[in-house]
Formats: structure tokens, sequence, C-alpha cells
């Protein structure tokens, strides 16, 4: 009774403290909340507010105001670790580590974590981003990590996270790294734009090849999911699922039917009969030994054991 409560008044504060340090957002558990997992905090740099987010909750959440919404911040949210999708304004994108992403204070917006992730989230007085982006664009959008300004904001955000809050600044300075993080700001969301024109054109089969030698790149990593994969492809989860489904495939298919192989290639080569089955499934992506069992037998019509002693034996 008495960890009930404590995980009910653990949950409660994070409720008050993401409210005091974000805004006004409500948060849906993903799991019972005794497995519940919430830290945040805020510090000062330079002058400058930087949210420290860590969570596993199902998603967080925020309603537009029939009134007047807190529209002094815009937020420049790095992912930190793992995966999320953050949606607002009818737009969605998938952020996975080192991926940053504008995001207005005014409007609804939904942030849904894939397991356990970590944020930071510097704050921008919004009057600024506004006037640097002349009023022309969205005030939310993904910074493309492949033009020099991109690299920049990450950079400083980087150097933000790591050094030690409390750095004082005079006016001066503070001004300075302010008019940094916004000046750089519109190269870098347009640059994304023009990135997501090129990539709607390019043919399916081209983007198809990428998305195949990408996965075949990452089979070792158990972490190669559908999100992680469209984040490094610069497209949406959607658009990777048509690419297979274009082929009568779908992409979680064929990273296992791929990963099948991979394994049962070594399961025949001789040179490696003293590597365990458990070792092989484990070193192309397997994470659970009954599962590759039951997905090897299915694939092959054999289980892995007498998979291997058939192919060595002949």
């Amino acid at each position: 009774m008495h960890a009930q409560q404590a995980m009910h008044s653990s949950f409660e504060n994070w409720q008050r403290s993401i409210q005091s340090v974000c805004g006004n957002y409500e948060t849906r558990l993903a799991f019972n909340s005794t497995l519940f997992i919430g830290d945040v905090y805020a510090k000062e740099h330079a002058g400058l507010t930087l949210a420290h987010l860590k969570t596993n909750a199902g998603q967080i959440s925020r309603k537009a105001k029939t009134g007047r919404d807190d529209d002094r911040y815009c937020f420049l949210v790095s992912q930190r670790s793992g995966c999320s999708q953050i949606s607002q304004n009818g737009r969605t994108v998938q952020l996975a580590p080192g991926d940053l992403v504008l995001m207005d204070s005014v409007g609804s917006c939904e942030i849904t974590p894939q397991g356990l992730i970590e944020h930071a989230s510097l704050h921008l007085p919004r009057e600024d981003v506004l006037r640097t982006l002349r009023n022309d664009r969205s005030l939310f959008g993904k910074v493309s990590p492949r033009c020099t300004s991109g690299r920049m904001l990450r950079l400083l955000v980087d150097q933000l996270y790591l050094s030690e809050a409390g750095i004082q600044a005079d006016a001066c300075e503070g001004e300075a790294i302010l008019s940094a993080f916004t000046s750089l700001l519109g190269p870098a969301l347009t640059q994304r734009e023009q990135q997501a024109e090129i990539t709607d054109s390019i043919a399916g089969n081209s983007l198809r090849r990428q998305a195949r030698q990408l996965i075949d790149e990452s089979l070792s990593h158990p972490n190669l999911t559908p999100v992680a994969l469209a984040s490094r492809l610069q497209i949406s989860v959607r658009q990777l699922y048509r690419l297979f489904e274009e082929q009568n495939d779908s992409v979680c298919r064929y990273i296992q039917r791929t990963r099948l192989q991979r394994s049962a290639s070594d399961l025949a080569n001789p040179n490696l009969r003293r590597e365990s089955i458990t070792a092989i499934a484990y070193k192309w992506g397997f994470t659970d030994s009954a599962h590759f069992s039951r997905a090897f037998k299915k694939q092959f019509e054999q289980s892995p054991k007498d998979y291997r002693a058939l192919a060595i034996d002949q």
C-alpha cells in the first residue's frame, strides 16, 4: 500500500514538474504506474533555459486553449536518447538520437515516446524566432542534419547540455548566444524543407534500395525499428511502409527475413560450428532465443539445431 502511494505521488510530482517547466502538458501512461519513469528539471545556461526530460510515458500532449496560449517561447528540442514521434499543426516528425526539432508553444501538440527517451528542450523567445523567420513559416519542423547551419545548431545545443548550469554571461554575450541560435534556425529549416521535396521526387525503387542497404548494414542492432530507419532515411514511417507494400512485403518482415537468412548462413558455416546458436541469433539482432527458434522453424521448416546438423553434414 505504501509503495503504491509512493508511485502515485511520484507520477503526481512528474505532472506538476512538467507543467511548471514546459507548460500545460498532460501525460498518459504506457504501463502500470509502478513501471513509470519520469524526471524533468530546468537549468539556466548563459541566460537561456534548458529543460532536461527523461520518461517512458505513453504520450505527453497539450491541447490548444480556447483563449490565449502561453506564447512566450518556442522550444528547440534535442533527442538525446531513444526514439519518439512529435505531432503539431497537422504535421508529424520522427526523432532519433541526435535529431533536432523546433516546436511552437501555441496550439496542440503530442509527444509519443518509443520506450524510454531523453530530451533536452531549449527555450527560445517566440518573438525573436518569429522575427528571424519573418513570420513566413510554421514554427514547427525538423532541423536539417545535412547543412552547416543544422550541424552548428546541434553543436551549440550539445555544448549547453554538457556544460555546468549557472554559466554567467553579461547582457551582450547572452544576446549573442540567443542571436546565434535564432539566426541558424532559418537556413536549417529551409534546407530541411528543400530536402523533403527532393526526397518526395526520388523514384520508389531507388529509395527502396537505400532502405534495404541500410537494413543490411544495421541487422546486428536490436533497436533497428521502422521509426529509426525512417528517420535515418529522412522520410516518414508511412512512406517507408509504402515502399515495401508496393512489392507485397513489409519492412518488419524484410528485417526478420534477412536476419534469419544471415543466421542460417552462419549455422551452415563449418568454421562457426563452435559458436552457439544463441550467440548467432544475438549476433544478427534477435534478443529472444525462443522467438528466434520459432521464427527460424517457420521460415526453414527445421529447427536451428537440425538445420545446422544437416548443413554441416552435407
